[in-house]
């Protein structure tokens, strides 16, 4: 779909006439005013039509022209900002009318992420049917039986993740000789996963005449190296990549004290609408889900562990309304759009502001409204407010505890149901919402030495009956 993050303007040097990096000489071609201006081939002039797609966005402006007569291109901007059709319709309306023998497709878009992968392949199926070509999916997590059966029958574009597509290249499933057309889409975030050399193999065995487009948020140190490698004479253009610049984001932290943080999590879960929950780790997403899910919250996790029926699955519920909440690591925070996603919570705080900018992004898109909440203990405000300074936001931080009104003002939290969704006892919760949480893995039982001054007693008490029974076998 044709979704952005923003509306802001592209801006180049070379839009603007002049050489897009060192050593570009071409000028930028001006950029377009509609699809119509562009001599897009009529039938996905009409798929746009019907798409509801009717003027371009600023990123597509502003490559479309420069991608359809074959240039190389330098995308800058974030995820959502219209990139897919950006390059994707310059790669299918280039492509049209050729046929890819077995093994041999004839153009590829690199994705680092399962998800992306599929949402570029559903974004642009329609457009490739409207021209009869051929697409195939290559991501790990699936079987690979499908996907070399595809590559196989023959398609004209693949969109693949880099270590799949190396395994199949291994296997010589898939030859990229006759490739033509290569996209690197999210390539700061492929270098940033360790991909790069996989990408680098790709690039060296496309055909060496072909165009190349990579987009990225960044254009340091790997992906640089990538450009200045493999681009030639690219044209650069891009769409503000930042977070800050969005006027219909807001950006808060929240204080917590640290044994609040769970029910105050929870009490945001249970709002109404829908809430993405960002955590650094597998095992503290699936230990959430269950919590909030014992909790009476629909909530789904979503993490790199997960098979990809599972994340595929997961992903439908939660556009769809099924999960309310989805608890995510960063495999959530590029190339997933979901319509009316107004709150993306940081329950642990990001270290780097390239993940927070990617994460608060899947808020706020095609210009609606939306909040990044950031959970922070009072210790550690600090080191939160350097990454927020680096990615240049300006967020408003507040003190909350759970069951105050300031923390449902900000959130919309509310206390949960309590009835468990999959059986078993609801988890156990503070009498008074002020109190401390207990968290998972607590209980208040004293025969369990819940208490630490009860336990503390019962430990002096076992010490003096020791001495006590020390003192009589020495006396006889």
């Amino acid at each position: 779909m044709n979704h952005p993050d923003d509306s802001g303007t592209a801006d180049s040097g070379a839009t603007r006439g002049g050489p897009a990096r060192p050593g570009a000489t071409t000028p930028a071609l001006p950029p377009a005013g509609s699809f119509a201006d562009l001599g897009l081939p009529v039938e996905v002039l009409r798929t746009l039509s019907e798409s509801g797609v009717r003027e371009p966005f600023p990123i597509q402006a502003a490559t479309l022209p420069d991608a359809l007569k074959g240039r190389d291109v330098l995308g800058r901007g974030r995820t959502g900002s219209g990139k897919t059709l950006a390059f994707g319709l310059p790669l299918l309306t280039r492509t049209a009318g050729r046929r890819a023998e077995p093994k041999q497709p004839l153009a590829l878009v690199l994705v680092p992420t399962r998800e992306l992968a599929q949402q570029v392949t559903e974004a642009l199926a329609p457009y490739a049917e409207a021209l009869r070509l051929r697409m195939a999916t290559v991501v790990g997590g699936v079987s690979t039986g499908r996907q070399v059966a595809a590559l196989r029958q023959g398609a004209e574009v693949v969109v693949a993740t880099p270590g799949r597509l190396h395994d199949l290249i291994e296997r010589n499933a898939c030859r990229l000789g006759r490739v033509r057309i290569t996209v690197l889409d999210e390539a700061d975030q492929m270098c940033d996963l360790g991909f790069l050399p996989q990408v680098v193999e790709a690039l060296d065995q496309v055909h060496p005449d072909g165009q190349r487009m990579l987009f990225s948020a960044t254009l340091d140190g790997d992906v640089d190296q990538l450009v200045r490698r493999y681009l030639h004479d690219p044209v650069a253009h891009s769409v503000d990549p930042g977070a800050a610049r969005i006027t219909t984001m807001e950006h808060h932290v929240l204080v917590v004290h640290g044994p609040d943080r769970y029910a105050v999590v929870t009490e945001i879960a249970a709002r109404d609408g829908r809430v993405l929950l960002f955590l650094d780790t597998k095992h503290a997403v699936d230990q959430l889900t269950r919590h909030l899910r014992a909790s009476g919250v629909h909530a789904g996790a979503l993490h790199s562990g997960k098979s990809q029926p599972q994340r595929t699955r997961t992903l439908a519920q939660f556009k769809n309304g099924q999960v309310t909440v989805l608890v995510a690591t960063n495999v959530a925070a590029r190339g997933l759009h979901v319509d009316d996603l107004d709150l993306v919570v940081n329950v642990d705080p990001p270290t780097d502001p390239k993940d927070y900018v990617h994460r608060a992004g899947r808020t706020a898109r095609a210009g609606g409204s939306g909040r990044v909440v950031t959970l922070v203990p009072a210790g550690h405000r600090d080191e939160t407010r350097r990454m927020l300074a680096e990615a240049g936001i300006e967020a408003t931080v507040t003190k909350v505890r759970s069951g105050e009104a300031e923390l449902s003002r900000i959130t919309g939290a509310k206390a949960p149901s309590g009835i468990p969704l999959d059986g078993g006892a609801a988890p156990a919760r503070p009498k008074n919402t002020n109190a401390p949480f207990r968290g998972l893995g607590t209980s208040k039982d004293p025969a369990r030495g819940g208490g630490g001054k009860s336990r503390k007693a019962g430990e002096a008490r076992k010490l003096a009956e020791a001495r006590k029974a020390a003192l009589v076998r020495r006396n006889g």
